[in-house]
């Protein structure tokens, strides 16, 4: 959980399918391949890695695997960019993980270059299409995943919102019992680690080892501790998540609203919003509900124009 947090302060999603999602990139031994139409795991991938001197490369760019071998040898995240149902056949070894051992040295043969693979290197790769078709040689050798957004995510994603304009120190307390539940479970399972390892390095009797003895005292009397803390939080989260179902209501329907556009662009290609024009287009209307006079509400025009930006 505290690894979700990092995730959401990162731009993903806070809604449950984007969480599974999240866990999947992170957790999954194929390189991910995600189904992005609203851009939404781009963004987050980009801030998530931003300090691991991300490369972001699209297969149009003449050098894109120049960039991609500097990135296999030096350890370097790569984001390949808006693919098509098709990927170029050099990314095959790629792909395929074809990690060959030579002596000491791990090697990834591409084109007719031998590589040191490191192992920080790390893949990801994003297609704008809502439901492309991929052929089983590259569904075999990705983890194909859906950040397309749905009804039930988005309704989520809008309550956060709406309960941060409205009473901004309930989101700010799920926050902070959301890590305070995630750390104190954290703690619970370290201290049952460390016992396990105690236990299985001591040597004759358990009773003569003064360091196990000391750990269970500390473990008993902290696992009592935590628990009575998550016991406090969880029953808190419950009274919050009360409170914040009020505005259910005001995100229902303005995940429909968006579904709605959403759909127009089956009627003419032209009607076609992105989900950051649209919640921008949202947040908006809740500043001018909040005071009607437009001047006071800082900046319209700057906004408007995000908004326009945004439009495609």
């Amino acid at each position: 959980a505290v690894d979700v947090r990092g995730w959401q302060l990162q731009g993903l999603p806070a809604d449950l399918f984007s969480t599974e999602n999240g866990v999947i990139v992170t957790r999954c031994n194929r390189w991910p391949l995600m189904i992005d139409p609203q851009g939404q795991a781009n963004k987050w991938i980009k801030n998530m890695e931003s300090e691991n001197q991300l490369q972001i490369i699209k297969l149009t760019q003449s050098d894109y695997l120049r960039t991609l071998e500097n990135a296999i040898q030096f350890g370097r995240p790569v984001m390949l960019e808006n693919v098509l149902e098709e990927l170029d056949p050099s990314l095959e070894p790629v792909l395929a993980k074809a990690i060959m051992q030579i002596g000491n040295r791990k090697v990834l043969r591409l084109g007719d270059k031998e590589l040191d693979y490191s192992p920080d290197f790390k893949l990801y790769i994003t297609t704008k299409r809502g439901n492309p078709h991929y052929t089983p040689e590259v569904s075999t050798k990705a983890t194909i995943i859906n950040f397309a957004v749905k009804q039930q995510g988005l309704e989520a994603q809008l309550l956060g919102y709406v309960v941060q304009k409205e009473q901004p120190n309930l989101e700010t307390q799920k926050a902070e019992l959301t890590m305070r539940v995630a750390q104190g479970k954290k703690k619970l399972v370290d201290l049952e680690d460390e016992i396990l390892r105690l236990l299985s390095e001591t040597k004759g009797s358990l009773l003569d080892d003064a360091n196990l003895v000391d750990t269970l005292q500390t473990s008993k009397s902290t696992s009592e501790e935590v628990t009575q803390q998550l016991k406090v939080a969880e029953e808190t989260e419950i009274k919050i998540d009360a409170a914040r179902e009020g505005y259910r209501s005001a995100a229902i329907r303005s995940s429909i609203a968006y579904f709605v556009l959403d759909d127009m662009s089956r009627v003419d290609s032209m009607y076609q919003f992105s989900l950051d024009a649209y919640v921008a287009l949202f947040n908006l209307s809740m500043d001018l509900s909040r005071d009607p006079n437009p001047s006071k509400v800082v900046p319209v025009p700057e906004r408007c124009k995000q908004i326009n930006a945004y439009h495609t």
